[in-house]
């Protein structure tokens, strides 16, 4: 034979590289499928697709909003309390005003609003006996340890046994110092179940460029003068009564008043921005934070919430305090946001995947026709199309040619 020229093998290669470039770009493959006539597969087929579809409307697009984008707001809360409170402890009358009963300063998100309190007037620092309790009785100078300061003591031991009836070790301190064994029952404040709270709320959703405040349309100066937070009658109105306040969240005021507890106020911003922002408004809600309040084990550890604070004063040239131990209510103000809008690319990623899904009925249907049915065999031989394997002449002339030299 003679030798092919290499211009017929460049030829013969381009034509096998252009016929695969044709079939590859003009040429469509599809799946061979097979029409199965049998009600209980068909059945069951059509039932797993309900429920797919079910699935992606109900929950995916309905519940879920899988149509639409999110974001959460950056938020600020201001507050401001007001109301004023009366007290006549053994015949001595005072007034108590929004800058007594508030700690902190007024504007925080969290704060605490004084209910009860316990106070020791004109202490100054000296040296003074402990509180008669048992861990502090002494007989002699030896009973007590110079030097010793007890985590819960009230000051720095001198190493003495003071008193006339009953003896107890003396401390260097703030004297008198103070006893706090006994609560004022009923609390002092009672009054400050009518305070009122008034919350401004501000929020940005910076992914939609909205603003928006709990002062929403509809409030003015003229509305804020007279409405009181309602549930029902005014769930808008951003000045909330303390006694409501508490009792919406689970507990009695003269109850937590006395020892003192924990509130949490949430603000929620759920709002669908495909509707007028008008109608992206807030929702109040309250939770008990303070403990359980069906509980009635008082003899459990830290009940309540308290703390102290103390006031300086200057009397004859010599440092003196009023010392308070604060019983109160501490209110923290959460926010919780979340902003949603129509966005193409979450609707055609739910879109998408609920198509996938659909290919669980198909999955499904062929387990049963290939392994469980009765006629499996015949239904295997109609899927799949099984064919010998011969072994095929080379593609191209130019791969297998055999060259011959003659001699």
């Amino acid at each position: 034979m003679e030798r092919p020229s290499c211009l017929s093998r460049s030829s013969k290669m381009n034509s096998y590289i252009t016929n695969a470039l044709s079939d590859f770009f003009f040429k469509y493959e599809t799946p061979r499928q097979v029409l199965v006539r049998n009600r209980r597969v068909g059945v069951v087929c059509r039932l797993i697709q309900l429920g797919v579809l079910a699935y992606i409307i109900g929950w995916v697009f309905i519940y879920e909003k899988g149509y639409q984008s999110t974001d959460t707001a950056v938020s600020s809360v201001f507050t401001k309390m007001k109301g004023v409170g009366y007290t006549n402890v053994d015949g001595e009358e005072r007034v108590w005003d929004m800058v007594d009963y508030v700690f902190p300063e007024q504007g925080d998100s969290s704060f605490v609003v004084m209910t009860n309190y316990i106070i020791t007037k004109g202490q100054k620092m000296g040296k003074c006996p402990e509180l008669t309790e048992p861990r502090y009785l002494c007989n002699s100078d030896s009973d007590c340890e110079r030097g010793i300061i007890e985590r819960t003591g009230h000051g720095h031991m001198t190493g003495k046994c003071v008193g006339n009836t009953t003896k107890t070790c003396e401390v260097v301190a703030w004297c008198p110092v103070e006893d706090d064994h006994t609560i004022p029952d009923p609390a002092l404040l009672m009054s400050a179940e009518n305070y009122t709270l008034f919350i401004k709320n501000s929020v940005t959703f910076p992914a939609y460029g909205v603003k928006r405040s709990n002062l929403v349309e509809g409030i003015d100066n003229q509305y804020i003068k007279s409405c009181v937070y309602d549930p029902t009658t005014s769930p808008l109105c951003p000045i909330f009564r303390l006694g409501d306040l508490v009792q919406l969240s689970g507990f009695n005021f003269a109850t937590i008043a006395k020892v003192g507890g924990a509130i949490g106020i949430v603000i929620d911003w759920t709002c669908n921005l495909d509707y007028d922002q008008s109608e992206c408004k807030p929702v109040y809600t309250f939770h008990g934070l303070y403990g359980n309040p069906n509980e009635t084990d008082m003899a459990r550890a830290s009940v309540g919430y308290n703390f102290r604070y103390a006031k300086h004063y200057m009397e004859d040239k010599q440092e003196k305090r009023t010392l308070l131990k604060v019983f109160g209510i501490r209110f923290d103000i959460i926010v919780r946001s979340v902003a949603r809008k129509f966005d193409i690319i979450p609707t055609l990623t739910a879109i998408g995947s609920g198509v996938g899904i659909f290919g669980v009925a198909t999955v499904v249907c062929d387990l049963i026709l290939l392994y469980l049915l009765p006629k499996r065999e015949f239904y295997n031989n109609m899927k799949f199309k099984v064919t010998e394997t011969v072994e095929q002449e080379p593609l191209d002339e130019f791969s297998s040619e055999k060259y011959v030299s003659k001699e």
